[in-house]
């Protein structure tokens, strides 16, 4: 047999025997390669933009000053240094006018990720600017213009220092990381501190060390700077500077490695599909080929050096197709983008690469190399057993194969267990399901019209295969389906998370004396408002009588802390009880409720006894109850609640919080006047912040989720093409036999629609049951039935097969008989 591999493969191509060989294979390789590729930058570009919360990649707090020695050694790493100091103090203008404000020293680099921005007049159009105040000027916050009623060019007073204001301060990237940031803001100079003499032992400061660079370096500092931290160090990313926005981000990483996964599986199946479909039409040339003489051996040689050939030249086809589809999304998208994501190196085509390879020698080669057992007697006998059939072994293969791949990908097994369980449902269920009522049909179609009868004719003839078939639709469905519920979930928690009303100021210290009148002007002017919550300081001391450490290896550990405590005869709105009983109203035992993860670091439950002190009375409390509640909500919270006449004799300062819109800022200024003692914390910068990053990756989930759907598609495509010849075939016998136009299309239709329906009832299950694991475990939402999903997963799937059945038959009734046998 002289044969090549190269000229076998230009042969068939010729002949169309590879066109759906090869377009799974570069389909699969730019599906996979290609979302990998669009994730992996727009991960990288939604993290460069969640940094400028922190004003850098990395940042380290702490109340007290921190050694040089660390800045030093960053930059000799290769990474950007900036400091700054944030401090409450007293800005006064004259002997009257002066004010409570929030001071924030920067040095020149500030900040190192983000934008700053100021305004040459109070409220005026916001400028970018290149760095913060030069020494001995400062930035004031708008607001504090009309409060010590200054201009432009006069000057205030911090401590025994004057300096010049020369600009207004809108907007710092890492703003709301501190509610030390509270009230209006002054932006000074670093080197201005010394002479202000503000900042003495024990005063309340905030020191922040901030870092920048690309990740690998950054990292190798980290792993430098972590063992020198100490218990009053706290090194912070984004998931500890800004929770809210760590989260969000978070669980929509976890979906696009999802979306990722699933391509790897849709990948697998298509390549499954096409490699059955060209081993099924080329038994009958392996038979010919042994009737002249040629060996298994030599068979298995020629076919394995044409697959390999194959895979690789679709795999390069593939990358190139796949850098492309990135490249076209980062175009359609560069307007949303927030900034220019790096290049995603050489992984996601790595990975197209691996997902080729393997699925040809997992899927496509089982069948192929079985080939070499076709008997020769097939050239005269076509009624011989086709030794072509797929065994339990390669199914095996197959799936622990897409396993693997999922696992590499996504790296969470988790996730990977999720997807394998909804495909376990799925491919048990459908083939049960399928079989009983495939075969179940013979009394209906005995019955039945001629157009039903043929239909179901048609499907219990081919019984086994339409029950695989059935499976593999409901695999390309429910994937598809998962990845919706999964992207609405998650668009429907953020929108919950932070709709138009969500509060973005706070205000702490209201007397009790001024809650009610607090109360009342915030009803004057129609603020919508929480309820105002007492507040007092306490300090947890033992559990169970064991006295707590003072410190602890972690920063969250089990340990003595200070805790705002309040009370309520009442569970707080937006509060969940997870265990335990609350309490009866009026009641004055010694119980409380906690939050379930500060619970978690305490290491108790409900029963256990808590030593508490508050001032210098001990007390000792049971924990009566576990909370959930949702720390993103930008309401007020509180680790510790109390029966309200437990705490009643100790003194408390009331909090709240409340939602006020850019054209109300003004209202601050007159309150701030009559309630010269509450604190405001501004809040609405950071919201909006939030906002915008959420909004980002809701599109770019709408992206890939788009590019999913059309990949499954495709699979779908392949599904149907799987079985057309022989359902053509058949078609055509009728036409010759005089059968009419409408009769065959009819049936056709019918026997789709029924495959359809399986299907999509199976997919639909077995989604709902992926996405309960998904949502439950990886994405940590609660889980609640999708009613809608059933219309949508059953209608889609006798839709689409329905009419891809038909399209993809059509020639059967456009072209003569004899053609297309002859064709086949």
């Amino acid at each position: 047999m002289s044969m090549t591999a190269s000229r076998m493969l230009v042969r068939d191509w010729r002949g169309g025997e590879l066109g759906i060989l090869v377009a799974a294979l570069v389909l699969a390789v730019a599906m996979v390669s290609g979302i990998s590729a669009f994730t992996t930058r727009l991960q990288n570009a939604l993290e460069q933009e969640s940094h400028r919360f922190l004003a850098a990649d990395r940042v380290v707090r702490a109340s007290t000053v921190m050694p040089e020695q660390w800045l030093a050694e960053a930059r000799t790493q290769g990474l950007q240094t900036a400091q700054t100091l944030t401090f409450p103090s007293m800005v006064f203008a004259g002997d009257e006018a002066m004010y409570l404000a929030s001071i924030k020293a920067v040095t020149d680099d500030y900040p190192l990720r983000g934008d700053l921005t100021s305004s040459r007049e109070p409220f005026g159009a916001a400028e970018l600017a290149a760095q913060g105040p030069a020494p001995g000027t400062v930035w004031l916050d708008s607001r504090l213009f009309p409060l010590l009623d200054v201009s432009m060019g006069d000057s205030v007073g911090i401590g025994d220092a004057e300096f010049t204001v020369v600009a207004a301060a809108r907007t710092e990237p890492d703003q709301g990381t501190s509610f030390l940031g509270y009230g209006p803001r002054v932006l000074m100079h670093f080197s201005d501190i010394p002479k202000t003499n503000v900042v003495q032992p024990g005063s309340r400061v905030q020191y922040r060390q901030l870092y920048a660079g690309d990740e690998p370096s950054v990292a190798r500092f980290v792993t430098w700077l972590e063992p020198q931290l100490e218990d009053r160090h706290r090194l912070l990313d984004v998931n500890q500077g800004q929770p809210g926005l760590g989260n969000a981000l978070n669980r929509a990483e976890s979906f696009l490695l999802l979306a990722g996964s699933l391509g790897v599986v849709l990948a697998g199946v298509a390549i499954a599909l096409a490699a059955r479909r060209f081993s099924e039409r080329h038994t009958d040339y392996v038979a010919i080929m042994k009737s002249l003489g040629a060996t298994s051996g030599s068979i298995n040689w020629l076919y394995g050096r044409s697959l390999l050939l194959l895979g690789a030249t679709a795999t390069a086809l593939g990358c190139l197709a796949g850098w492309g589809m990135q490249s076209v999304f980062f175009v359609m998208f560069a307007d949303q983008m927030p900034v220019q994501p790096a290049p995603s190196g050489m992984r996601p085509y790595l990975i197209g690469a691996a997902t080729s390879m393997t699925c040809l020698l997992c899927f496509a080669w089982p069948p192929i190399r079985r080939l070499s057992l076709a008997s020769p007697l097939r050239v005269l006998r076509r009624d011989m057993p086709d030794e072509n059939r797929r065994t339990l072994t390669d199914y095996g293969v197959g799936l622990v194969a897409v396993s693997l791949l999922m696992w590499w990908y996504s790296g969470d097994w988790q996730l990977t267990a999720a997807v394998l369980a909804g495909l376990a449902a799925t491919v048990t269920l459908g083939l049960v399901l399928a079989l009983t009522l495939l075969r179940g049909g013979r009394l209906v179609g005995m019955s039945a019209g001629s157009i039903w009868r043929l239909a179901l004719a048609g499907l219990q003839r081919r019984g086994t295969a339409n029950a695989l078939q059935v499976v593999i639709f409901a695999m390309a469905i429910m994937l598809l389906l998962v990845l919706v519920l999964v992207r609405t979930s998650l668009i429907d928690e953020w929108q919950t998370q932070l709709p138009p009303d969500t509060p973005n100021h706070f205000m702490l210290n209201i007397a009790p004396e001024e809650v009610q009148a607090v109360d009342q002007v915030l009803r004057t002017e129609n603020i919508n408002s929480e309820a105002l919550y007492p507040m007092i300081r306490g300090r947890i001391m033992s559990v169970n009588a064991d006295e707590l450490p003072k410190t602890s290896d972690q920063e969250e550990g089990r340990r003595q802390r200070e805790v705002n405590f309040t009370w309520s005869d009442t569970l707080p709105s937006g509060n969940e009880l997870l265990d335990g009983q609350w309490w009866a109203p009026e009641s004055t035992e010694a119980l409380v409720s906690l939050e379930r993860e500060f619970a978690e670091r305490l290491q108790v439950g409900v029963g256990d006894e808590i030593g508490l002190m508050i001032g210098s009375a001990p007390l000792s409390v049971r924990v009566a109850s576990i909370r959930e509640l949702d720390w993103q909500s930008f309401q007020p919270n509180f680790f510790m609640v109390f029966p309200p006449q437990f705490l009643s004799a100790y003194p408390a300062t009331f909090m709240t919080s409340f939602h006020l819109d850019a054209s109300q800022k003004v209202f601050l200024n007159s309150f701030i006047r009559d309630f010269p003692t509450v604190t405001v914390i501004e809040m609405d910068v950071v919201v909006e912040q939030v906002r915008s990053i959420v909004e980002q990756v809701s599109g770019a989930i709408e992206l890939v989720l788009a590019v999913i759907i059309a990949a499954g598609s495709l699979v779908l495509v392949s599904g149907v093409q799987a079985s057309v010849d022989a359902r053509m075939h058949e078609s055509a016998i009728l036409r010759a036999l005089g059968a009419r136009r409408g009769l065959i299309l009819g049936g056709l239709f019918i026997e789709f629609a029924a495959l359809g329906l399986f299907a999509g009832f199976l997919a639909t299950v077995a989604a709902e049951l992926s996405v309960y694991i998904l949502q439950v475990w990886v994405m940590e939402f609660n889980y609640s039935p999708s009613p809608a999903v059933w219309p949508l997963g059953i209608g889609a799937g006798v839709v689409l097969i329905s009419a891809l059945g038909v399209y993809s038959c059509r020639k059967v009734v456009s072209s003569p008989p004899l053609s297309v046998l002859r064709e086949l």
